[in-house]
This record gives C-alpha cells, sequence and structure tokens, in this order.
C-alpha cells in the first residue's frame, strides 16, 4: 500500500495548505512536501521489481482490486512500479520539495491556494507514473492540467491568460486524440478490461481484430499515429512545441521547474508505456518518420534557443531539442537506446528544472530575465553564478554529471541500432545540436554573468535569499551525484526496458 500511501499524503497535504495561513502555507507545503520525498526514496531502497510491469514483470508495491463494471467492461484498480515508473516518482517528489522551497521568495500573494495547487499536481504526477489501469492513468493524466492550468493565470506574467488557455487547449485536444486511438484499439482485442498488462500482453500475441470494418494491421497503425501525436503534443516535439515557451515565460519560475522537470517526462514516459512497449512492431514500421521528429526537434529547438534573449526562452527551447534527444533513444530500439532514453528523462528533468531555478534566482534579484540588461553579475551573485554555469555545463553534456550519462548512452543506442535504418546518419546530425547548445548557452554565460557588471534595473544586486541558494546547491549535487554514479538508476532502468526489446526483436 505505499503507493496509496504516498498519493493520500500528498493529497491530505495539499487540502492541509489549502487551508493554512498564507503567512506559513510555504513552509508548511515544504515540511509536508518532504513526507512523500522520504516515501519515495523508502520505495526506492526497498525496491524488489522486476522486468517490464506491462510485460508480465514482478511488479514492486502493487495493488490491484475491482473497481465497477460498465457493461461488459471491467474498470479496475491497478497501480505499482517496475524500474522505469519508479525512477520518475522519485524525481517527481525531488523536485516538488525543491521547487516548494524556492518558490517562498517570489511567491507573495495567495500563497495557501499557490501551494496546495503544486501539491495537488503532484499527487497527479505520481498518479501518472504509477497508474497501470488505462481509465485511472488517464484521469490522472488529465488532472495534471487542472492545478497547471490555474498556476499559469493566476501567478503568472503579464500575459498569463493567454499563455494558460494555449497551454490548457493544446494538451487537452492532444489528449481527446490519445484517448480515441488507445480506445479503438482495446475495442479491437478480445479483452473486458483497461488493465495496461493485460492490454499489453493481448496486443503481443497478435490477438487484436478488426474493427468496424477495419483490418487488424491498419486499425493498429493509425491507433499508432493518434496516439503518438496526443504524446508528442505533451512532449513537445516539433512542430507541436509553441505552447511551451509561452507557458514558460508567463509561469513563475517554480511552476516552470515543474513544467519542465517532470510534466514533459510524462508524455516521453507515455511513449515509452504505449507506442514503445504496446505497439513495438508499429514503432519500428515508422522509426525514419519518427527519427525525423527528434532530429528536427534536437537542431531546431536549438536554432530557436539561439536567437532568444530571455533566459527563460532559452531554457524552454532547450527543453524542446533535450527532448529530441530522449525520443531519438526510444526509436534506436536497443538497450542503450531504450535505457539511455529514460535515463536522460531523468537527467533532463534535474538539469532542465536547475536551469529554471538559477534563472529564477536572478530574476528575483534583479527583475529582468533579458541577456542584454545583465552583465558581470558574478562578481555580486557568486554562489548563483557557480551553479548557472554548472547546470549550462550539464546541459552540454559535461562529463560527471548526468546529462553527459544520459546523451552517450542514446548515442551508443543510436550508433549500434539495427531497428532504426540509417540509424549512424540521424545520431550524427543530432550530435550537432550539441555544438549549438553550446553556442547559446556560452553566450548567455558570458554575457549575463561575466565581463565589466552592468545592470539596466532599479533593483540592488546582492546574494540571493539562503533558501533559493540551499534549493540550485542541493539540485546541482543530485546532477552531479548522477552523473557519477548513473548505475543508482540505470541498473534497474535496464532491466525494466530489456523485456522491450525481447517482444520486440530489439538489440
Amino acid at each position: 500500500m505505499m503507493i496509496e500511501a504516498l498519493i493520500l499524503v500528498t493529497v491530505a497535504s495539499a487540502v492541509a495548505v489549502m487551508f493554512a495561513d498564507d503567512e506559513r502555507a510555504g513552509r508548511l507545503a515544504f515540511g509536508l512536501s518532504l513526507l512523500p520525498l522520504v516515501g519515495s526514496l523508502l520505495m526506492f531502497l526497498g525496491f524488489d521489481g522486476s522486468g517490464n510491469a506491462l510485460l508480465g514483470g514482478e511488479i514492486a508495491y502493487e495493488t490491484q482490486l475491482s473497481w465497477i463494471t460498465l457493461g461488459d467492461l471491467e474498470v479496475g484498480y491497478h497501480v505499482g512500479v517496475d524500474g522505469i515508473g519508479l525512477s520518475l516518482v522519485v524525481l517527481t517528489t525531488v523536485l516538488m520539495s525543491l521547487a516548494l522551497l524556492s518558490a517562498w521568495t517570489p511567491i507573495d500573494e495567495r500563497q495557501s491556494q499557490f501551494y496546495g495547487l503544486m501539491l495537488f499536481m503532484e499527487a497527479s504526477l505520481l498518479g501518472v507514473f504509477t497508474a497501470l489501469d488505462f481509465l485511472a492513468w488517464f484521469v490522472a493524466w488529465e488532472f495534471v492540467l487542472v492545478p497547471m492550468y490555474f498556476l499559469i493565470g493566476i501567478w503568472g506574467g503579464p500575459r498569463r491568460k493567454y499563455a494558460a488557455i494555449k497551454f490548457f487547449v493544446y494538451t487537452n485536444v492532444a489528449s481527446l486524440v490519445m484517448f480515441i486511438g488507445f480506445v479503438a484499439l482495446v475495442f479491437g482485442l478480445p479483452v473486458n478490461t483497461f488493465d495496461l498488462p493485460t492490454i499489453a500482453q493481448s496486443l503481443q500475441a497478435g490477438e487484436l481484430g478488426s474493427l468496424a470494418g477495419i483490418a487488424p494491421e491498419t486499425l493498429k497503425a493509425v491507433a499508432f499515429v493518434a496516439i503518438f501525436a496526443g504524446f508528442a503534443v505533451k512532449v513537445p516535439m516539433v512542430p507541436f512545441h509553441t505552447w511551451l515557451p509561452d507557458a514558460h515565460v508567463e509561469a513563475p519560475t517554480p511552476v516552470s521547474v515543474i513544467l519542465a522537470g517532470v510534466l514533459l517526462k510524462m508524455g516521453t514516459y507515455a511513449m515509452l508505456r504505449f507506442n514503445f512497449t504496446m505497439l513495438s512492431d508499429q514503432a519500428q514500421a515508422f522509426a525514419v518518420p519518427i527519427a525525423i521528429f527528434a532530429v528536427v526537434s534536437v537542431i531546431y529547438g536549438a536554432m530557436l534557443a539561439l536567437g532568444q534573449q530571455d533566459l527563460k526562452r532559452i531554457v524552454a527551447y532547450s527543453s524542446v531539442s533535450s527532448m529530441g534527444y530522449v525520443l531519438l533513444g526510444l526509436v534506436a530500439y536497443n538497450l542503450y537506446g531504450l535505457g539511455g532514453a529514460t535515463f536522460q528523462m531523468v537527467a533532463h528533468g534535474l538539469i532542465s528544472g536547475l536551469m529554471f531555478m538559477s534563472v529564477g534566482v536572478v530574476y528575483n534579484v534583479a527583475h529582468t530575465r533579458m541577456v542584454g540588461d545583465l552583465s558581470g553579475i558574478a562578481d555580486r551573485m557568486p554562489l548563483t553564478a557557480t551553479v548557472f554555469t554548472a547546470a549550462a555545463f550539464g546541459y552540454m553534456g559535461l562529463p560527471l554529471m548526468a546529462g553527459f550519462a544520459g546523451e552517450l548512452y542514446i548515442f551508443l543506442g543510436g550508433m549500434q541500432s539495427t531497428a532504426l535504418p540509417y540509424a549512424p546518419i540521424f545520431t550524427a546530425l543530432a550530435m550537432f545540436g550539441i555544438v549549438i547548445v553550446a553556442g547559446y548557452l556560452l553566450f548567455a554565460m558570458q554575457r549575463v554573468l561575466f565581463g565589466p557588471f552592468e545592470a539596466d534595473t532599479d533593483h540592488e544586486i546582492v546574494p540571493a535569499p539562503v533558501t533559493d541558494r540551499i534549493a540550485i546547491v542541493a539540485l546541482v549535487l543530485l546532477v552531479i551525484l548522477l552523473g557519477t554514479a548513473p548505475d543508482l538508476i540505470y541498473g534497474m532502468i535496464q532491466d525494466a526496458v530489456q523485456p522491450i526489446l525481447t517482444i520486440g526483436g530489439g538489440l
């Protein structure tokens, strides 16, 4: 019952914070967020699952109960984790606690509602990464939109309403497309359940029949495209990415930390579960178009970042580029590719969260994020400048940092892939993105942090508050820890992706 306890504690914490006084809401929220954090770490230390949760592996912390019957359809409650799900559960709880700590400085109105919504979002995210029944998973998936919409729309910047509505419409329409594709697939199977392991194993057994006169192979291909398109918006992949920069720029920095660090991983996690596990044959059939999507996202996202002056927009477009690497690892469809893609989800979650948090610390002091308005602030904010530099180098793939390990696994997987035609060419093109990343991040660092001090702002540039410094230092240490000891999670990730390769014929 560990998963249930984790989610219920988070929901109860959210309710308690909602009714707390504004003056105490931030500290209460941070203190209560440590409960699911400790719980997830205890789950990590006691993890004894093996294999893949959808393909008959030993599921850790599993609970399966009957719920309701809709005609011939059985809807159940089924939760559990394998190495993939647990890695993202831990990422969620870690980033949420640090994001709440970093919110103490910028959030100064309606604090109890803000922190309560953040905790409600955490509970929904935990549901996404642990649910093994489609209906329960979809409820958690959709509920994430609600607190995020209000967090952007109420506490965001000048164009917050536009950004919040755009975020909600894009992702909600994408969810509808994905839902239709998946349900059509289920109705073509001889199953009377939404249980994801049952559906996955039925698909792998070749039990898909026709639906409304549509042949099984055609149904499978159409469903794959619909599901992939729905998740591509959430990732987001080019050309479905336009909601992301607006959401990031208008969102408060702690919300941007969770948006980049965890919400984007919902899309790639779901692709891995649905497209590359349940529909592995279609994933290989569509390998070349998917690889083109991946490479275009890497290069185009990096080029867009190169032309930005707002530090938040730079990091936002960097996320589009980085998610392209994850997709490339998935489509490589071998142990290094799938394992590296999952590892990169965690690594990018930490590094992107660190980048947004560092930008937020600068903005809290200077009240500007524009590259042209700041210069030489390293002398005034040495610790923040050091962490910002470390985060940038982590994005560039500096060895002994988490980003290097993730990208190395993906590139090894890409070069060795036999499932993806012309894999070395796609991989080499994607590697060129690192050069562009280095270009715009080095420019931003040189302009903002170093050189003669200048600040086009009426606010004095002083060291950041202690709580902000604690949050960014803790996060950079985690990035270094995962970079120097990737086997902390990579071993259990490999164990979870190996069965996918077995059923899909990958290497």
